[in-house]
C-alpha cells in the first residue's frame, strides 16, 4: 500500500497539516534548517580536531623520539631548537660512524 517515497510524502504532509496547521509549517521548517545547520557545524569541529590532533601527535613523537636519540648521545637539549638537537645529533652521529684511518689500513692488507 505505502511502497514508494511518494506516498509516504503524502501522508507526513497531511499529518503535519493536521496536527501542526499552516502556520506552524514554516516554522517547523526553520527549526529543522537549524537543526541540520548545527549539525554540520559540529561535524566540521569534529573532524577538524581530529585533523588537528593526529598532526599533534605526528610532531610530538618526532621531539620526543629526537630528545630520547639526544640523551642517549649525551647531548644537551636545554633552551635548544629541534633542529639545533637535530644537528648536534648528526654531528656527534658522522663522528662516531667514521673509521679510523688504521682499521682502514688493516683491512686493506
Amino acid at each position: 500500500m505505502f511502497d514508494s517515497y511518494a506516498d509516504w510524502a503524502i501522508i507526513i504532509v497531511v499529518a503535519v497539516l493536521i496536527f501542526g496547521g499552516t502556520k506552524k509549517i514554516p516554522e517547523m521548517a526553520r527549526n529543522l534548517g537549524k537543526a541540520t545547520g548545527e549539525f554540520k557545524k559540529g561535524q566540521m569541529e569534529i573532524e577538524n580536531e581530529l585533523k588537528n590532533s593526529v598532526n599533534t601527535t605526528k610532531t610530538n613523537k618526532d621531539q620526543v623520539n629526537y630528545m630520547k636519540i639526544a640523551e642517549d648521545l649525551n647531548i644537551e637539549t636545554k633552551d635548544k631548537t629541534i633542529d639545533q638537537i637535530i644537528n648536534e645529533i648528526n654531528q656527534k652521529l658522522n663522528k662516531n660512524t667514521a673509521v679510523p684511518e688504521n682499521v682502514v689500513e688493516s683491512k686493506q692488507n
